[in-house]
């Protein structure tokens, strides 16, 4: 399996992949982003928490609408779980629909999820397109019947699925 980089690496050398801007144009406006680059290009939300100012997202309360395109791998868990107590936002993360992690903190809590449509390409918190594709399919979780609107509003290509 391919990383987000188009290298297999048991552990990423960076977590700092910024959203497609495209896909945050379709799903409004969020009032907290806690996995905030204090690089990225465009705005994932009108607040954040960023590691690099000694905010840990993690810890922080959240609130308001919070959009969370989480670190990939063994800590997404933690950041699903946050998210599905805070119960308002909507999530970007790998579709791996058999882990323990999505039984658990999706499919019993969230309230629709968005399988996209072929594989994302993320940005570098300069703005550059990655020249690979993510190395997985994504997904975005919707917590709430707000923002099960949003993501059936979004127009985003794929199907949405309710829980």
């Amino acid at each position: 399996m391919s990383s987000i980089a188009g290298v297999h690496k048991p552990n990423a050398t960076t977590h700092e992949w910024i959203t497609p801007k495209h896909i945050l144009d379709a799903l409004g406006l969020f009032d907290l982003d806690p996995c905030e680059s204090v690089t990225q290009p465009w705005p994932c939300a009108t607040n954040g928490y960023a590691i690099e100012r000694g905010q840990d997202g993690l810890a922080l309360p959240w609130y308001g609408r919070v959009w969370l395109n989480p670190p990939y791998g063994e800590h997404t868990a933690l950041w699903l779980d946050k998210m599905s107590k805070h119960k308002d936002g909507i999530a970007l993360v790998f579709a791996r629909t058999d882990t323990e992690m999505f039984q658990r903190h999706v499919f019993e809590r969230a309230s629709a999820i968005l399988f996209l449509e072929g594989r994302l390409h993320f940005h570098y918190p300069d703005g550059r397109r990655a020249k690979h594709n993510s190395g997985g399919p994504s997904c975005l979780i919707a917590w709430n019947t707000l923002n099960t609107f949003f993501l059936r509003q979004s127009r985003l290509p794929g199907k949405i699925v309710c829980l």
